[in-house]
């Protein structure tokens, strides 16, 4: 059985709240970190020392012992905001472990750091930084401020950091004031973020406000698509014949969240409707969407453009579409997927991934054999199972 991540540290800084404990949603799920699967030295001497110690405290061990690491290893501090180039190693080869100093909440282009990190680091290297997230600033500023004004001041903290950076024209703005430094992530994006850029996440961990990652290099960074930060999501699906199709929704998820999908999958259950159980990606606003199905208007342009119709088996992503029996990929894409999925039209759902497979081979039998007929009966009774037992997205 897996063991969850332990509980996260409280903030013992000053900027500790005194009497209230700290901790991020979803953040368990990583395995507890197993030493002796590490196959870098300074790695887990690094581990072993420091994991726990305050970021200060990190800094000065690395200061101290900076003679002791090989030279496959390289400790950077990076500076002009992160957009100084990593050094290159006498030989040229690659590093086999990068430990980043300097914050990633502080370095302007992320994506371009993360991925030139990628690049310096052989196949398995690994990656070791930190950040200071979302939910530690909101802790900061509740400490900080008086009641009230706390909630007023983090209301306007959270439009300038969190909003400003992902609408056209006002990111424009946000960037030419801020130069990108001390920008608000929440735990999700900076995993998601290390997936884009072809890392896989070995232990994540939070200890006095600050939040540690210990990431491999498994592959390249990815360069197709853009990862999703509007209020529209833009989502790859597979569609009719295999083609793959791009689902338009309202984002309910922290951005990057697309790229965690097998990182989730691997840590967490799925619910009886086929997908995560409390999916900690789904942001507060999109758990409301959702409730009330308004995440899904938007696929009314798939429905005009032909790649979706009102009822049907719902469009899923490739990862997802690998999970089911190559006989239901094949019943599946002989059909376009729909805004009312089967599995909302069964008196009782599905609690398993071969429920959900059963359900889906019933309807796409019948709606091969009868198309108008099948779907005028699921409409009417998902709809029923909607209105009177109060079914919603998830």
């Amino acid at each position: 059985m897996r063991r969850p991540l332990f509980p996260l540290d409280p903030i013992k800084d000053n900027y500790y709240y005194p009497g209230k404990n700290f901790t991020e949603q979803g953040s368990e799920g990583c395995d507890e970190l197993n030493l002796d699967t590490i196959d870098d030295a300074d790695v887990r001497r690094v581990c072993e020392n420091v994991e726990t110690e305050p970021i200060k405290e990190v800094y000065r061990w690395f200061l101290d012992h900076k003679d002791e690491f090989a030279p496959t290893s390289l400790v950077c501090s990076l500076k002009n905001n992160g957009s100084d180039p990593l050094p290159e190693r006498e030989n040229g080869e690659p590093y086999h472990a990068i430990f980043v100093q300097r914050p990633l909440h502080t370095i302007y282009e992320l994506d371009i750091f993360l991925a030139n990190a990628n690049k310096h680091l052989d196949n398995g290297g690994y990656l070791m930084c930190n950040c200071r997230t979302s939910s530690v600033k909101k802790a900061v500023i509740y400490s900080r401020y008086p009641k009230g004004i706390n909630r007023l001041y983090y209301g306007f903290h959270y439009l300038w950091h969190r909003v400003f950076p992902k609408i056209k024209g006002l990111k424009e703005i946000y960037f030419a004031v801020t130069k990108g430094k001390n920008r608000t992530f929440h735990r999700v994006e900076i995993l998601g973020r290390l997936y884009h850029a072809g890392f896989e996440v070995l232990y994540e961990n939070t200890a006095h406000g600050e939040f540690r990652v210990l990431a491999r290099k498994v592959k390249d960074p990815i360069t197709e698509g853009v990862p999703s930060s509007s209020p529209i999501a833009k989502l790859k699906r597979v569609g009719k014949n295999g083609k793959i199709i791009t689902v338009y929704k309202f984002r309910t998820m922290y951005s990057y969240s697309e790229y965690l999908q097998e990182y989730v999958y691997e840590h967490r259950q799925l619910d009886k409707t086929g997908k995560f159980y409390h999916d900690y990606r789904v942001n507060t606003m999109g758990s409301f969407l959702r409730k009330t199905w308004l995440d899904e208007l938007p696929m009314v342009v798939n429905m005009l453009k032909g790649e979706m119709k009102l009822v049907g088996v719902r469009p899923l992503s490739r990862q997802f579409f690998s999970l089911y029996t190559p006989e239901l990929q094949e019943l599946r894409t002989r059909t376009k997927p729909g805004l009312l999925p089967p599995l909302y039209y069964e008196k009782e759902q599905p609690e398993t991934l071969e429920g959900i497979q059963e359900s889906e081979r019933r309807y796409i039998e019948a709606y091969l054999k009868h198309p108008f007929r099948t779907d005028w009966k699921y409409f009417w009774g998902i709809v029923g199972n909607i209105l009177i037992k109060h079914k919603h997205s998830h």
